[in-house]
């Protein structure tokens, strides 16, 4: 059973969130009336059937895409009332996104691709390289920071845009399937990876996934259905026993 504490101020809370994609006779509704709070030092996990919901809710989390209707709150701002300049410049400074395809840059090296972030925020190149290569030491791959992703293995690709969403220290981390592409032990390994470094300090991490082998990881799952939160557990062997028979 988690130990985490559910009685402070959330990072991320959601309330009546809806999101509807098209118009008219076309119109289609991706969230239905979210309400979802997420807490310092959280590793949330989404699960549920592909299409109800769960990628569009952290896209609309991470400042992504916009809501239809609702409030978001995130780490103090209300996303719903940000112009879209200044949610971009939010995001780039709060948020760190892990996506399932890796989107490594193929011309640059580990290191570069590392590196984007804080070259976004105009650190110099210099200096942005130097952290790059300390964050993938601690993912460990210091043996790989002049590699291109062509040279990596599927884990170690994972490992570079795990470093990438945390090196410049965004206090959530949004992660869309990231063991989909991974075998059983690297899926491991990146998960005890994100454990142990993405929420440290209090940082935040929502996890959007399929794969049961990693819901012992956990603090707690909420299941998405058809654009609703059906329910959220704190983990235990009786949920993740659940989980793999819905998931």
């Amino acid at each position: 059973m988690s130990l985490l504490s559910t009685s402070g101020t959330p990072v991320v809370s959601c309330r009546q969130l809806r999101k509807n994609f098209g118009s008219g006779e076309n119109q289609v509704q991706a969230l239905r009336g979210i309400n979802l709070d997420i807490y310092p030092g959280e590793l949330m996990m989404l699960v549920g059937p592909s299409g109800c919901g769960k990628t569009t809710l952290i896209s609309v989390i991470a400042g992504i895409l916009d809501a239809s209707a609702g409030e978001c709150q995130v780490l103090g701002e209300n996303l719903l009332t940000l112009a879209s300049a200044a949610r971009t410049q939010w995001r780039g400074k709060q948020i760190g996104f892990v996506f399932q395809a890796y989107n490594l840059l193929p011309t640059l090296t580990a290191a570069e691709n590392v590196a984007i972030p804080l070259l976004v925020q105009k650190l110099p190149r210099s200096q942005a390289l130097k952290q790059a290569a300390e964050m993938l030491q601690r993912v460990g791959l210091a043996e790989r920071i002049q590699a291109l992703p062509a040279q990596l293995s599927g884990g170690q690709q994972q490992r570079v845009a795990i470093a990438r969403a945390l090196v410049h220290q965004p206090p959530l981390l949004v992660c869309d399937e990231p063991t989909s592409a991974l075998d059983h032990h690297t899926g491991h390994q990146v998960m005890e990876l994100l454990r142990r470094v993405a929420t440290s300090a209090n940082r935040s991490l929502i996890v959007v996934t399929h794969d049961a082998r990693i819901f012992p990881f956990a603090d707690r799952i909420a299941h998405i259905e058809d654009g609703l939160i059906t329910h959220i557990a704190e983990n235990s062997p009786a949920l993740i026993k659940e989980s793999l028979h819905v998931a």
